[in-house]
């Protein structure tokens, strides 16, 4: 049985998250994604994936549903295309540690489907975050970032910057006296840029996506 445009689209979302999360999105998430005005809308598709031998539902089981048919790169680049406005398809950018910075590199291959709502401004990729030096600001071990690529950024904002090769998630406080990398945790040390070091800002701290635990 051939998939619809958004049936496939749904599939693709099921697998990354699976993928990404270790659990498949509620009927409320994909409603939310897909800009469903209900979840009586992702049910049916759900019921139609099934039917189509692509997922298999679990009665009983809060997010029972198990991948059965993979998505192929030509069936996810057809899905993305046929994304609705509200949904949004980033890059994950592997894990990054908020308290000991680890250097990554992004994913092209791999992409989550999420709502626009959640963002502000709009990100071009997720990174993974791994620590909680940022925990003051909300942004917990495990969390899902979006940020908006960039060299420039204000006084004050979140941002994630490359340290000799090396990319944390810190708050910005640059002045005459230098640039310094703030966590939001007393329990880590600010990050005392020097003149000698290889510094640039990479991005902007867009908003967050909390996996669920």
């Amino acid at each position: 049985m051939e998939l619809s445009a958004t049936q496939q689209a749904i599939l693709d979302l099921i697998a990354e998250r699976v993928e990404a999360e270790g659990v498949p999105p509620s009927q409320a998430e994909i409603a939310r994604a897909f800009g469903f005005k209900g979840v009586r809308a992702a049910q049916y598709h759900l019921e139609a994936l099934e039917a189509a031998g692509a997922i298999e539902r679990m009665p009983g089981r809060a997010r029972g549903i198990r991948v059965l048919r993979a998505p192929t790169p030509a069936q996810g680049t057809l899905a993305l295309a046929a994304l609705p406005d509200s949904a949004l398809a980033l890059p994950v950018l592997g894990r990054v540690a908020a308290g000991a910075p680890i250097g990554t590199d992004l994913d092209h291959d791999h992409q989550v489907i999420l709502d626009r709502s959640l963002f502000s401004p709009m990100p071009d990729y997720l990174l993974r975050v791994q620590g909680d030096s940022m925990r003051g600001e909300g942004i917990l071990d495990g969390d899902l970032i979006g940020v908006r690529a960039g060299r420039q950024a204000r006084n004050g904002q979140v941002v994630v910057a490359r340290v000799d090769d090396e990319i944390t998630v810190k708050r910005l406080q640059a002045s005459a006296q230098g640039v310094r990398l703030l966590p939001a945790n007393p329990d880590y040390p600010a990050i005392e840029v020097g003149a000698d070091q290889d510094f640039a800002i990479e991005g902007l701290y867009c908003g967050l996506v909390r996996p669920h635990r």
